[in-house]
């Protein structure tokens, strides 16, 4: 492997993993969009570490209905 060979690697290896980062962001930035109809990605939270088996789930419509009211006002 000749020096040329070696920096197109290296410079491949590099932007394949950006790539892969900014798939993993955009990825985790679309599902806080939806996140009204989906629970949202929390890292480094205590539910994060629960793994498969935990609550994970999807919404109910009585949650979608909470989230949607607007808080109240004072008068």
């Amino acid at each position: 492997m000749d020096m040329d060979q070696a920096a197109v690697f290296l410079a491949g290896s590099i932007l394949t993993a950006l790539g892969f980062i900014v798939v993993a962001i955009g990825i985790v930035v679309i599902n806080n969009i939806i996140a009204r109809h989906w629970r949202p990605i929390r890292i480094f939270t205590e539910d994060s570490w629960k793994g498969l088996g935990g609550n994970a789930g999807f919404a109910e419509p009585s949650e979608v209905e909470k989230s949607q009211e607007p808080p109240p006002t004072k008068k």
